[in-house]
């Protein structure tokens, strides 16, 4: 897999998931600073992984998913970065967002290193997509090759429909 930042490579730490792997678990900690463990969170989900939610790109895909939440009230939308749990706070408070929930990898980097998502010396998470079923099987995963890009947002709601159709 390769993947860039403006251009120039970078190496992802942890071991890539695929389709069909199961989530693996991980902790986090929600905007409260409540530690959050993987496996306490159930149903359909959506892990929409962003370096900051201070840059544009990120800001931009938080909001779309916080616009298409009303769509799929049965699906639960986490936006997971590194940024402080206090940031994140703010950040969703500055811009009305409350149907997406954010997660905080900064204590440990648990999430990004089971996902294969933190940015060797960047210590940033990239920009990738997990759509996880009611049984914990990664159903769509998407590790965005440029990370100032924006996912495949078609192709992810392509998919998630079919997970709920089931």
């Amino acid at each position: 897999m390769n993947i860039t930042f403006q251009k120039k490579a970078v190496v992802l730490l942890g071991t890539p998931l695929k389709e069909g792997d199961k989530m693996p678990d991980f902790t986090v900690c929600d905007p409260s600073l409540r530690e959050v463990k993987g496996s306490d969170l159930t149903g359909i989900r959506i892990f929409a992984v962003v370096p900051s939610l201070d840059t544009e790109v990120c800001d931009l895909e938080i909001k779309r998913f916080h616009e298409k939440a009303s769509q799929y009230p049965n699906v639960k939308i986490y936006a997971v970065s590194l940024d402080l749990p206090f940031a994140q706070a703010r950040w969703c408070g500055a811009n009305g967002i409350n149907a997406v929930t954010t997660l905080s990898d900064y204590r440990e980097r648990d999430f990004g290193r089971v996902t294969g998502t933190l940015i060797q010396g960047l210590f940033l998470l990239t920009r990738a997509i997990f759509l996880v079923d009611e049984d914990n099987v990664l159903r769509y995963v998407e590790y965005v090759p440029e990370i100032t890009d924006h996912p495949d947002y078609d192709t992810l709601e392509q998919k998630l429909n079919q997970v709920i159709r089931g």
